[in-house]
C-alpha cells in the first residue's frame, strides 16, 4: 500500500522552510544539487491530481482521482470537468488515473484514460479513449478499450500509467491489487503486469505471450503496484517505477516475457516485518536496475529532455509520496549510479516538463496545487 506518514527527515524539512513560504505551506525555493530551484503554484485547489499531459496550445489536462478530467489553462485557471468520461470507482486507491494523448493527436484529437472501474465481481483497472471536442469541454464517442481481469473486491493498488512507444504500442500499468498478490505470478491474468496493446485494444502479434502461455496482452509480469512509466528519449524503451512492500520501491526496464518476482522475491518485506528473499537468491527473476530501502512511494516519472536542466540531461525524476520529494536517478545510460533527494516537503504524484521546459508536479491531496519549479537563477 501507498506509505502515507511522513519521514521524520520530511518533517524537519517541511519545519525548515516555515517561514519562506507559498500557498499550500510549499517552499518558495528548494535546495538540489544544482542550486536552488525555484517554485511557484500554477494552479491550486484540485481534488487529488493524479495524472497530467499537456496539449498542443500549451494548456495542461489533467485527472482528479475523485473522478473529473480539467483543462488547466496557461494562465492556471481550471476549467469545468469535461464531460464524458467514465464513470470511476473512487474508493481507496482507485479513480480516475492517468492521461495521455494519441499518437496523431493533432489529427485525430484522441486522448486515453485509465481509470478504476467498479463491476459484478468487484473492480479493476480500464483503459477508455475518446475524442476530445475543440472547446475542450466534452469527450465524445469514449469507448473501452482492455479491461484488467479478473476485476477483484477492494480498493488498494490499481497501478496505472500510459506510455506510447515510439512504433505506437501503448502500454498500461497493472497494480496486483494487494490481498491477491499471489496471482502476480500467473502471466494468464493482469494482476501485477504490464500489458502491450494497440491503440483500439487489440493485441500486437509480436506480445511474448501470444502463444497461449499468458493472457494475449501481457508484456511482463511479477509486478506489484507499478505507479510510474515513462519511454526513454533515446532507445525508445519502456521504464517503470514500482512500489514494493515496507522498503524495495524499485526502478525496471520491463522486458518481453520477463518476470519481476514479486511476491516471491523482493528488496523489500512484508509490513508484518517477514522477511522476502533477495532477487539475487533466484537469478531466473528479472531484477531491477535501482531500489528503494527505506521507501521513497514512487508514483509519476519523467526523463529529463529540458534545456533549463542541462546538468539532468537523460536522468530520470521521480515523484515521491511518503518521502515527499522529487527524487532524480541519475543514470549513465541504462546504468543507475546514485540518487538525489529534492525535500518538498508535499506529496508529489506525478512529474512532468511543460513546452518551455519548466518542470511540473502535481501535489498529492483533497485541496491540492499543481507546482512549476526552474533554476533559480534563470
Amino acid at each position: 500500500m501507498e506509505k502515507t506518514i511522513a519521514s521524520l527527515a520530511g518533517f524537519v524539512v517541511t519545519m525548515a522552510f516555515a517561514t519562506e513560504t507559498l500557498a499550500q505551506g510549499l517552499p518558495s525555493t528548494v535546495d538540489s544539487g544544482i542550486g536552488p530551484l525555484q517554485v511557484e503554484i500554477f494552479a491550486e485547489g484540485l481534488s487529488n491530481p493524479w495524472g497530467a499531459a499537456f496539449l498542443p496550445d500549451g494548456s495542461l489536462l489533467v485527472t482528479e482521482r475523485t473522478g473529473s478530467l480539467r483543462r488547466i489553462g496557461m494562465d492556471g485557471a481550471i476549467s469545468d470537468p469535461v464531460e464524458g468520461t467514465p464513470e470511476v470507482f473512487a474508493e481507496g486507491q482507485g479513480g480516475l488515473l492517468d492521461v495521455a494523448l494519441d499518437p496523431e493527436f493533432s489529427s485525430n484529437r484522441v486522448i486515453y484514460l485509465s481509470f478504476a472501474e467498479a463491476r459484478s465481481d468487484g473492480a479493476a483497472t480500464s483503459v477508455g479513449r475518446g475524442r476530445l471536442n475543440g472547446e475542450v469541454t466534452a469527450l465524445e464517442e469514449f469507448e473501452i478499450i482492455f479491461r484488467q481481469q479478473p476485476a477483484v473486491p477492494g480498493g488498494n493498488h490499481f497501478g496505472s500509467r500510459l506510455a506510447f512507444s515510439p512504433e505506437g504500442h501503448l502500454f498500461v500499468t497493472l497494480g496486483e491489487r494487494f490481498d491477491y498478490m499471489q496471482q502476480a505470478q500467473d502471466p494468464t491474468n493482469h494482476l501485477g503486469t504490464v500489458v502491450r496493446i494497440n491503440p483500439d485494444g487489440s493485441v500486437p502479434q509480436d506480445n511474448p505471450f501470444i502463444d497461449g502461455e499468458g493472457a494475449d496482452e501481457v508484456w511482463s509480469y511479477g509486478h506489484r503496484n507499478v505507479q510510474g512509466a515513462a519511454i526513454h528519449p533515446e532507445t525508445g524503451a519502456l521504464w517503470t517505477a514500482e512500489f514494493g512492500p515496507s522498503g524495495g520501491d524499485e526502478v525496471n526496464i520491463p522486458q518481453a516475457g520477463e518476470n519481476y518476482g514479486w511476491p516471491v522475491v523482493s528488496h523489500g518485506r512484508h509490513y508484518s516485518g517477514q522477511q522476502i528473499p533477495d532477487p539475487s537468491s533466484q537469478p531466473e527473476f528479472a531484477d531491477a536496475i535501482y531500489f528503494w530501502d527505506p521507501a521513497i512511494s514512487p508514483s509519476g516519472i519523467a526523463f529529463v529532455t529540458s534545456d533549463l536542466f542541462p546538468q539532468w540531461q537523460g536522468d530520470l525524476l521521480l515523484g515521491g509520496l511518503s518521502s515527499q520529494a522529487i527524487v532524480r536517478l541519475d543514470l549513465e545510460g541504462n546504468e543507475a549510479v546514485g540518487d538525489e533527494r529534492i525535500e518538498m516537503g508535499v506529496r508529489i504524484r506525478d512529474v512532468l516538463f511543460g513546452p518551455e521546459g519548466q518542470l511540473y508536479a502535481l501535489v498529492d491531496g483533497p485541496d491540492s496545487p499543481i507546482i512549476r519549479l526552474t533554476p533559480a537563477d534563470n
